[in-house]
């Protein structure tokens, strides 16, 4: 098939490679030069394991193209993505304004039937707001399909390759059909294609990342509890993980979530149910839940070194949201650092992939390491922050030789109190008792 990517972002991105690797012709357009100029040259804007690998093959084998000329690309494809950020305004409801701009400009282009495909993550609503607005240029057929993406940073390509389910909204069996024949060759382990209403299918994303979202929260809450009473979570976790109505992803506890999807898909959800007249108070207590949460590393820092932390140093580990990605919207790194600033301490950090967005979002506060180890090098005490595979088994005599005292703050529970006791190491986690 012959289809337009519309954004080169991280949806856009991985979903043209990933149709590209299927064998279908990607055109894949953008309107910032720089982006699509860098791409040319075989230079993401993102970092996700893998999709250097294979935007570079598809385009040897021009599969996939990038071009900043949307009339043309529309007009030589027959399914069109939009794939467009949706950032939230200052109420929570998701700005529509570029989703908008490209129904415009599919509209002005088209020469033929299309199937516009809606990949943002977009409200309850919005395949309405796109036909009516392609509409308004053109007399041509056009059918709006909500597809929802379900992709875990850092884990994307996996996601889009062999998914878990595929969602369609659309009330057109013929729409439906050219649908299960673009994406057949995703689901040959036969994981289900769900066609639905449009309606369902918009709100399918927002219910998806709200009850992951929710299940996070509810988690910590306990750790926190178990703190108090003297529970270890981690055997909570096991306990409860085994039970097949609960299952064991997403209750791990930390110092937050953060990224592009959960909180911003939280209140965009909170917003659609109360322009509807219903309170979703659930989701209320799992916002505020979690900006305390972003909170608890901070006072159990000042717990151990006093609230007043001038003249102390803390080496970070993991500045990003979650491993295998450099991105740092809602990071908790940066409420955590921006805590530790505050009360008058000095911050050495670590990442490996996140460093270039963290200046842009912490400018020169702290100080940028190129290692690990040398984030250490006399500081008062180590702070997890992100779970990088490559600080699993660090060399624990090494961070003990260069820190002032052998203190670690574990934010995400990766290491084994009783281990770091053994060699002379106070050790807070989160929920360990």
């Amino acid at each position: 098939m012959k289809i337009a990517v519309v954004g080169s972002g991280y949806v856009g991105l991985v979903a043209a490679a990933c149709f590209a690797e299927m064998g279908n012709t990607i055109v894949c357009v953008d309107k910032d030069k720089q982006k699509i100029d860098g791409l040319k040259e075989g230079k993401l804007p993102i970092y996700e394991p893998g999709l250097d690998v294979l935007i570079d093959r598809n385009v040897r084998e021009h599969r996939l193209s990038f071009s900043m000329d949307t009339a043309r690309a529309i007009e030589e494809s027959s399914i069109i993505f939009i794939a467009v950020g949706t950032p939230p305004g200052e109420d929570g409801s998701a700005d529509l304004q570029h989703v908008l701009s490209v129904a415009a400009d599919i509209g002005k282009a088209m020469n033929d039937w299309k199937i516009v495909v809606n990949k943002s993550t977009v409200p309850v609503g919005t395949s309405e707001l796109v036909r009516a607005e392609v509409r308004k240029y053109t007399d041509y057929r056009v059918d709006v399909v909500s597809n929802p993406e379900f992709l875990k940073e850092g884990a994307a390509i996996d996601d889009f390759m062999k998914p878990d389910r595929v969602v369609i909204g659309t009330g057109s069996e013929e729409v439906a059909e050219v649908m299960r024949e673009l994406y057949s060759p995703f689901v040959r382990t036969n994981n289900p294609i769900y066609i639905m209403s449009n309606k369902s299918a918009e709100l399918t994303k927002y219910v998806a990342n709200s009850l992951l979202a929710t299940k996070i929260s509810f988690m910590n809450e306990i750790a926190n509890l178990c703190d108090v009473v003297g529970a270890d979570i981690k055997d909570i976790r096991r306990g409860i993980g085994s039970d097949s109505r609960i299952g064991p992803h997403f209750i791990f506890p930390g110092v937050g979530y953060g990224g592009s999807c959960f909180p911003k898909d939280v209140r965009a959800l909170r917003h659609t149910s109360d322009h509807h007249g219903y309170h979703l108070d659930i989701l209320e207590s799992v916002t505020e839940v979690n900006r305390k949460q972003k909170q608890v590393m901070g006072r159990k820092i000042a717990k151990e070194f006093g609230e007043d932390l001038t003249g102390r140093t803390f080496g970070i580990w993991g500045l990003s949201f979650k491993p295998n990605t450099d991105d740092m919207r809602d990071a908790p790194s940066i409420v955590i650092i921006n805590e530790l600033l505050s009360r008058g301490a000095r911050i050495k950090a670590y990442d490996p992939e996140a460093t270039e967005y963290a200046k842009i979002m912490l400018g020169d506060t702290i100080e940028y390491c190129a290692s690990s180890y040398q984030a250490l090098e006399g500081s008062d005490a180590l702070v997890l922050i992100t779970e990088w595979t490559e600080f699993r088994e660090p060399d624990f005599q090494r961070i003990s030789s260069l820190l002032k005292k052998p203190v670690i703050f574990d934010g995400r529970n990766i290491w084994n109190p009783q281990k770091l006791a053994s060699k002379g190491f106070t050790y807070y986690g989160i929920g360990r008792g």
